[in-house]
Parts: structure tokens; sequence; C-alpha cells
């Protein structure tokens, strides 16, 4: 084992700053939040290992995750999810049919957004969402008698769900948007002439047996950049309602509580307890896109 190991050196030293990478901060960060979870520690005293006592806590008596930030990220999720991963391979495919030069700015612009969310936020969604009659969405509204008083888009708890998942939607057409557009443009062409010869007729029926199975990789690496994303994020109520925590926790996503129990309160070893559910959570929904993109016997 060794003699190959050495004879493959060359190789194993231009992945080496990688792995070193990799190890450094995806591997050890997350034995540590394994290993603190068994704990309570508070950033400044000797962890002290409790057992299970954080999960058991999480999962019966945090009222404050169970009642809010649990059933928010799922809500969240579910829609910002597979709509955002809907519209980028929607999107993609529509750009995909365009002439070359025009593909190229429109996909621009689609990819954009991600890029820009923070001066985004600043620039163009909060004067939009603004509560007041001047914000840009109540004033078109209020013109067009669509409504008699301005909304509270978001400090409003049952609109402040429906703003963030309208401005992360927006957003999402990211590295995923991408690596779809790139795999529908890699589809042999002469599937599609085989496929007219073999009875499709129609569009439809070209992405459901051509495109679709054709560009596998990048539909799953698509998926898991969803994932990743969604359940990821956490400070876009708080940005968007300016409060902290969203009123009536109805923002209060899994991220949020983390950060809480993290960085204001310093329980660090319940912190890392909530990292590990969202990591688990975060792992079987990955196991799901394996399961419907990724390749038999993998």
């Amino acid at each position: 084992m060794w003699t190959r190991l050495w004879s493959h050196r060359t190789s194993y030293f231009f992945i080496a700053p990688f792995m070193l990478c990799f190890i450094a901060f995806i591997v050890v960060p997350v034995i540590a939040a394994i290993g603190l979870s068994f704990t309570y520690y508070n950033a400044i005293a000797k962890p002290v290992f409790i057992g299970w006592s954080n999960f058991q806590y999480l999962i019966s008596q945090d009222l404050l995750f169970l009642k809010y930030a649990l059933p928010n990220t799922f809500k969240f999720a579910i829609i910002v999810g597979p709509g955002g991963y809907a519209a980028a391979f929607a999107l993609a495919w529509l750009i995909s049919l365009l002439s070359a030069k025009l593909r190229k700015w429109i996909a621009l612009a689609m990819y954009t957004p991600s890029l820009t969310v923070g001066i985004a936020m600043t620039i163009i969604w909060l004067p939009m969402l603004s509560g007041d009659r001047i914000g840009y969405l109540n004033s078109f509204l209020l013109n067009q008698g669509l409504i008699d008083i301005p909304k509270l888009w978001v400090t409003d708890p049952k609109l402040l769900m429906n703003s963030m998942i309208v401005v992360t939607l927006w957003s999402s057409m990211g590295v995923g948007f991408l690596a779809m557009l790139a795999g529908i443009l890699n589809v042999d062409p002469t599937l599609y002439e085989a496929g007219k010869i073999d009875g499709i007729r129609s569009r439809l029926q070209e992405v459901w047996y051509i495109t679709i199975p054709s560009m596998k990789p990048q539909m799953l690496f698509g998926a898991v950049m969803a994932i990743v994303t969604t359940f990821k994020t956490g400070a876009i109520g708080v940005e968007l309602s300016g409060k902290n925590p969203t009123p009536e926790y109805s923002g209060h996503l899994i991220v949020n509580h983390i950060n809480d129990y993290g960085f204001v309160r310093f329980e660090m070893g319940y912190a890392a307890a909530i990292s590990v559910f969202l990591l688990v959570l975060m792992y079987a929904s990955n196991r799901l896109s394996w399961r419907l993109f990724g390749a038999k016997g993998e």
C-alpha cells in the first residue's frame, strides 16, 4: 500500500491544499460540534459532559424551537427549496432556447442577484417593502385601488414569512442555476433527433425523456445547492424586519435559533446540539436528492 501511495505522490501533492482546508474548516468543526453537543459549555469555563440532555431538551422542552423555529424552517424550506429548484431549471431551459449571444446576457442577469443580495436588500427590497405609503409596492397597490391602507410587509407577523420567501426565491438563481444551464447545453443533439424518430412529438416530452435523464449530475448538484442554501438561510428575516428576534418569531428559523443560543446566550453546548440536528436534517435531504438524481449503485 505504501509503495502505491508513494508512486502517486505527485497527485496527492496537488490535492493536499484542498484536503488540508477541508479537514481544517469542515471535518474538525463538525467533529468539535458533535463533541460539544453532549456538553454544557459557556465559552469561558471548561465543557462539562451532560450526555443527551441537550437533545432531550431540544425535542421535548424547547418551546421556542418546537413552536416557531422548526415549523418556520420546514415551511420556508418546502416552498423555497423545491420552488427555487424548479424555477432554476425552468429558466435554464428557457434560456437555452435563445441564441448564444442573447443567452449570455440573460444568464448573467439571472445570476447577478445571487451575488448582490446584501446590496439589493438595501437598495431594492427595503424601499419596495416599506410599510408606509411611499413604499414602492404599497404605492403601486394604493394607486391601483387594490388595497385601502398600506401593508406592513416586513413587520406584520402574518406577512413577514411571505416576504422572506419572495426575496429568497428572487436571489436563488445561483451556482445551481448555472450548472443546470450548462447541463442542458451539453446534452447531445443527436439524442433529440433519435427521440423524434422514436415518437417524441413535443418539447415537454423532450425535457422529460431526454434532457433530465441526460443531465442528472447537474440536477443533483443543483438539488444539493438548493438544500444547503435553503437550510442555512437565517439572516433574511432579521434584515427585512430590522428586528432580532423577528416580530412574534414569525421569521425565526433554525439558524436564528443557533445564533441566539450561541452568540447571545453563550450556551455553546446547546447551540452545537441544534447545529447537529440541522446537519442531520440536511444530510437526510441530500440523501433524498441522491435517490432521485444519483447514479444507480451510489
